[in-house]
């Protein structure tokens, strides 16, 4: 995981105060897994859920599991739930978000990281289009850098479905939750959103 990114989840959750017990979807046993996070050291509990498990690793526990069905887990048993690439990796990401709401506590925390796409700014366009003036074999490709926009490439693992406008992950993955924000960071584009699942 990027720095930026981790920077992120850590001011996030230092911001909202995350006690209790944390799930992260997609957690691996490295040290910038989100469960690291300093924010989280006063979690009473710090679980993982990856397809590749079972690990105990730095005192936490990293389970075998699709999230797509998360029957090893209750209704709203987690005060925050927390996946940073990993939706795009799920070839069903909405059945997923149906098990984050289902097993996250009334008023608690969602926090999901994922790949974007979005305009690549005025600074960096303008800067190719000027390298084509020292290139003109590019020429015939400059309406296509126009309307082209940056996103991350495609990394197996196994698959890499999917990429989210800031839209789709305000108001799909969000959808329904409270004080909804989405953050982007790095280019090209991630973006990470959080919210509060309602009472």
């Amino acid at each position: 995981m990027h720095s930026v990114v981790f920077a992120c989840f850590e001011r996030i959750c230092r911001q909202q105060r995350i006690m209790g017990r944390v799930l992260e979807i997609g957690a691996r046993p490295r040290a910038d897994t989100l469960l690291c996070l300093p924010s989280l050291a006063g979690a009473s509990e710090r679980l993982g859920l990856d397809l590749d498990g079972p690990h105990d690793w730095q005192g936490m526990r990293i389970l075998a599991g699709n999230a797509n069905r998360m029957a090893e887990f209750s209704d709203d048993s987690f005060d925050a739930v927390l996946s940073n690439s990993m939706l795009e990796h799920d070839p069903r990401f909405w059945l997923t978000l149906g098990e984050i709401r289902r097993v996250l506590k009334p008023g608690g925390l969602v926090a999901i990281g994922v790949p974007g796409y979005g305009a690549m700014g005025e600074m960096p366009l303008r800067h190719l289009i000027g390298l084509l003036r020292f290139c003109p074999g590019l020429a015939a490709g400059a309406d296509l850098l126009r309307a082209s926009s940056a996103t991350l490439g495609l990394h197996p693992a196994p698959g890499d479905y999917y990429r989210f406008s800031e839209q789709a992950v305000r108001e799909v993955l969000l959808q329904d939750y409270r004080d909804a924000r989405v953050e982007r960071v790095l280019m090209p584009a991630r973006f990470v959103g959080w919210g509060r699942k309602p009472a």
